[in-house]
């Protein structure tokens, strides 16, 4: 079933909203339909889609939304982002949105913290859709555990000879297996976050291998497991200081969790819509189902979900945009968002009844791959435990 949009979108009266923002939305939502839309189901099927996705992404100005100009990209603020990862949603995906946008978490940290060099040599092909790259944090052994993680790289040689060797593992890596690109972390010191770095590691060096993940939903996303097995990496790959990737990491991780709150917004939107398109237009007991008490309050309390959600989000961009880093407020809002697209999936699907539980349905999707959600750039319960230790809490 596909929503006829007969619910009106939730207006955004934020004052960070603005007329760019409307064509940069209206722009992206052709993108969709044109390109994404008619083919999801069968990428889905196919727990695919064509790399040629990332091209036409590219050529479309996609892939550079956020980015600098100097790398082809097109500078954007904290809403402008929100907007790109909410409108991808409408194909109802969030593999499609993973595995395209992957560059959203490989890619800043070399921006950020890269040489000029390492940036002009990575940035923009990937921007144009020429290339791809991922980004390998997490660790079979360590999960949200981003301080002791284990994959080490030992450096040898000096001057342009240097280099590292890399060994260890990375796992439940976006785009891993296609990534002509990682932005790895490693540990290069001692133990604890002050021995960590970030290196951009080829695909194709010799000794990296790969093995797809299989996965209960995000079925058109590649997900990895990657091992690196003597990978020698040259010392100019270095993103940033050596032993200071640490906090290039955590940084990242704030622009990732308001993504994905997008996202679940976005999602949570999607199964609102398409519960109440089939509330208006499905009769029970001689009459729409609309009409009866019971579903209307599953609709309000959904409706009260996202609106709180909206308002959250756009107050966290507002402030991001004036320079602030409200982390535990980030952390927070990633859950609020989070448990609000679980409970809206989980009342479409029960709205549908037996059409939500049939392929073919934007819920049924969604509601398999709403946990992906509150466990990806960090699960919920580390959200609120690094919220409490930025509040302060330990501390009284």
């Amino acid at each position: 079933m596909r929503s006829s949009s007969t619910i009106p979108r939730f207006p955004r009266r934020h004052p960070g909203w603005t007329e760019e923002h409307g064509v940069l939305r209206d722009s992206i939502r052709a993108f969709v339909e044109r390109e994404i839309s008619p083919n999801i189901a069968d990428w889905e099927a196919a727990k695919s889609f064509p790399r040629e996705l990332y091209q036409k992404a590219g050529e479309h100005g996609l892939l550079g939304v956020g980015f600098p100009e100097a790398y082809g990209g097109t500078q954007t603020d904290a809403f402008g982002r929100l907007l790109v990862s909410e409108e991808l949603t409408r194909a109802g995906s969030g593999g499609l949105i993973a595995g395209l946008m992957s560059h959203g978490i490989g890619l800043p940290p070399i921006i950020a913290l890269g040489s000029e060099a390492l940036k002009e040599r990575i940035a923009p092909p990937v921007i144009a859709g020429e290339a791809i790259i991922a980004l390998a944090v997490t660790e079979p052994s360590g999960g949200s555990d981003v301080a002791n993680i284990q994959t080490k790289a030992r450096k040898v040689g000096e001057g342009d000879e240097a280099r590292y060797i890399v060994d260890g593992a990375k796992t439940f890596i976006t785009s891993g297996v296609r990534a002509d690109w990682l932005t790895t972390a490693v540990r290069t010191g001692g133990e604890g976050m002050g021995g960590v770095s970030l290196l951009a590691i080829p695909g194709d060096a010799e000794g990296v291998s790969r093995a797809p993940l299989d996965k209960m939903g995000w079925h058109c996303s590649d997900t990895a497991a990657i091992y690196f097995d003597n990978v020698e990496v040259p010392a100019s790959n270095l993103i940033g200081f050596e032993n200071a990737g640490f906090m290039g990491i955590m940084v990242n991780f704030n622009n990732e969790r308001m993504m994905l709150a997008a996202m679940a917004l976005g999602f949570a939107r999607l199964c609102f819509e398409e519960a109440a398109d089939w509330a208006q237009q499905r009769e029970t007991f001689g009459k729409p189902l609309v009409r009866h008490q019971v579903v209307r309050h599953k609709l309000v309390d959904m409706a009260t979900s996202i609106r709180a959600v909206e308002c959250v989000l756009d107050d966290l961009a507002w402030r991001i945009d004036r320079g602030e880093q409200p982390i535990a407020e980030v952390c927070m809002a990633k859950n609020l968002a989070t448990q609000c697209v679980e409970l809206c999936a989980k009342e479409a699907v029960q709205i549908l009844g037996g059409a939500g539980y049939i392929v073919g349905t934007h819920c049924e999707r969604i509601y398999r791959e709403t946990k992906v959600l509150s466990i990806g750039g960090g699960a919920e319960e580390i959200m609120k435990e690094l919220a409490a230790r930025q509040m302060g809490l330990l501390n009284t």
